[in-house]
């Protein structure tokens, strides 16, 4: 009898789109991380601001009877 060589592929559904998925995800959460050091991180790298804050505050408490 003769024997004959076979040879099984195997398809996925997969099609290998969660690669794609996760570098999406990954571009995005960089993008954030830069959009929120632009608003609120502009002072973390030079030491904050050396501003001089002057308040004159007036506080009336109210007489004790003795």
């Amino acid at each position: 009898m003769v024997e004959r060589e076979r040879e099984t592929i195997v398809h996925t559904d997969d099609g290998g789109g969660r690669g794609g998925g996760t570098l999406l995800a990954v571009v995005l959460l960089i993008a954030l991380l830069v959009v929120l050091f632009l608003l609120f991180g502009q002072g973390l790298l030079n030491g904050g601001g050396t501003d001089k804050i002057e308040a004159d505050v007036k506080v009336d408490t109210p007489a004790t009877g003795q």
